[in-house]
């Protein structure tokens, strides 16, 4: 009786720190027990409660502990023993390490930070708080707002995803192919839309677009390789570059994109985001797509094409990408479904000449083998069946009704503050007064709530000039909160201002731990 009440308490104990691993409660009970248990937390042989008992310490219903617990029976966790009820089944600890012949670590003398090859952690990276959730104004950029994510069609084709026929297909070891059916999305529904037609030997699929430039710098760059990209520009795609080549090269933009200049042509490569410019957000026209395509050939450049948040548009059709005027082989296409779909499914694709695809594809099995099937297929369900075409054009009235707002916002509470004209996309770029330190405004932001990006990180060097850009997506932020956001966001700005000792404000939300990105 006192072990059974033991096991009571602590379950009692650990059941709140399950809080929010589980979205049914019988599932919270049971990921509790199984915890417990794994960790040695309740013997093997322990005598567990009875159902009523536990149901009450939990304050839980009879029948959701009855099932949970009938669940740890079925899959072997409790046996049911003569005249003691439910006990902990001791062979289920049989595939788990004696806890207690752990050595304890002692000081090393190998000299790590003598043996490293790489200093990628020594870059310059975007920023994020994780817990951009809990900010009440997120002008974040790069997540969601789970309110428009079309949970009930996504979780349709996730169920459909688990018939027997398609786990069949999909849980197999694939080695290093891509798995065919997202393949027949990519090839005969996402590039045609963007005027691209290519032969499956000719795509891959990739966690993401900057998987794409690392596979792209790392068969393609060496030492003296002399590439470019837009400054300012995608830090991740030149922080890509930089760990390869000692010969990065800032490339000029202006309100029309990449600019065709003398830097470019000293370049082998060319890194390029013509549909919505990271971060400036500006559209290039045709007559510059067509110039810069005229200029790479005229110097052998080879274009790397991201076609950032095409899809995004607010005003007509998109442009043609870049890739579908080449008609020179000249320019590799980088495509991705986490700007649309879901930041966190990681979804992109490289189309290329099919040499260049096959050792890309076997760099990618050292790494990845290939990328989780599960998720394809439930994607490739979810574009056939047309969810992902609504959704979109969802994405685009709401994202311009945002944009709108924001505009109109600032008009109204920071007119010295100018917004970058955009065609689409789902973030702003926006150009401070002189002498603004968009860094400290971004605390002083913070103190209030309000989650900002300071630009400079776009620009290949920070300097007085770049710290007076601001980035702010409003992907993530309810439409009925940006003029109340921008308004905080211009007492923050207020408060830099003030002479010192008159500024005001109290941090109210952590800014740490924060997330590259």
């Amino acid at each position: 009786m006192r072990q059974k009440q033991e096991i009571t308490d602590i379950w009692t104990k650990l059941f709140p720190q399950f809080s929010g691993s589980s979205s049914t409660l019988q599932g919270r009970v049971k990921e509790m027990m199984v915890h417990s248990i794994l960790m040695g937390l309740v013997p093997a042989g322990a005598k567990v409660p009875t159902s009523r008992a536990l149901a009450s310490a939990l304050g839980l219903s009879r029948n959701t502990v009855s099932l949970a617990l009938q669940v740890l029976v079925d899959k072997g966790f409790l046996i049911a023993a003569a005249r003691s009820g439910l006990v902990v089944n001791g062979d289920i600890l049989l595939g788990q390490a004696v806890q207690s012949s752990v050595p304890v670590p002692g000081p090393t003398d190998v000299q790590w930070e003598a043996r490293l090859r790489s200093r990628a952690r020594d870059q310059r990276n975007i920023v994020k708080p994780a817990n951009w959730q809990d900010f009440a104004y997120p002008f974040v950029y790069g997540q969601f707002d789970h309110s428009l994510v079309p949970l009930r069609d996504w979780r349709a084709c996730a169920h459909q995803a688990l018939f027997a026929p398609a786990v069949r297909k999909w849980a197999q070891d694939h080695i290093n192919r891509d798995y065919e059916p997202l393949l027949d999305q990519i090839q005969h529904r996402l590039l045609p839309a963007r005027g691209i037609m290519a032969k499956r030997d000719e795509i891959l699929v990739t966690a993401g677009a900057q998987m794409a430039c690392y596979l792209l710098a790392n068969v393609l760059l060496d030492r003296k390789t002399p590439v470019g990209i837009e400054d300012p520009g995608y830090p991740d795609a030149r922080n890509n570059f930089m760990l390869r080549s000692d010969h990065v090269k800032s490339l000029p933009i202006d309100t029309d994109g990449l600019i065709a200049s003398r830097a470019m042509a000293q370049c082998a490569y060319a890194y390029v985001t013509p549909s919505h410019q990271c971060p400036t957000t500006v559209t290039m026209p045709l007559t510059r797509r067509q110039e810069i395509l005229a200029f790479a050939k005229k110097h052998d450049i080879v274009l790397f094409e991201d076609d950032h948040e095409s899809e995004l548009n607010f005003f007509g059709r998109p442009l043609p990408a870049l890739k579908s005027l080449d008609t020179d082989g000249r320019v590799i296409y980088l495509g991705s479904l986490s700007k649309t779909l879901a930041h966190g499914l990681r979804i992109g694709y490289i189309v290329a000449p099919a040499e260049l695809i096959r050792e890309l594809r076997a760099l990618r099995r050292l790494i990845i083998r290939h990328t989780p099937a599960n998720n394809a297929h439930t994607a490739s369900l979810f574009i056939a069946q047309g969810h992902h075409d609504a959704f979109i054009r969802k994405l685009n009235v709401t994202y311009r009704e945002r944009r709108e707002l924001l505009t109109r916002a600032f008009a109204k509470h920071l007119p010295q503050f100018h917004i970058m004209p955009s065609q689409g996309g789902s973030g702003a770029w926006i150009q401070g007064p002189a002498g603004l330190n968009s860094r400290a405004l971004t605390e002083s932001c913070a103190a209030r709530s309000v989650l900002i990006e300071p630009g400079d990180i776009f620009f290949r060097k920070s300097s007085a000039a770049s710290q007076s850009y601001l980035r702010l997506g409003y992907a993530a932020i309810p439409g009925n909160l940006i003029d109340a956001g921008v308004q905080e966001l211009a007492r923050a700005y207020a408060a830099l201002q003030a002479p010192p000792g008159r500024q005001s404000g109290q941090r109210l939300y952590r800014t740490t731990p924060a997330t590259a990105m």
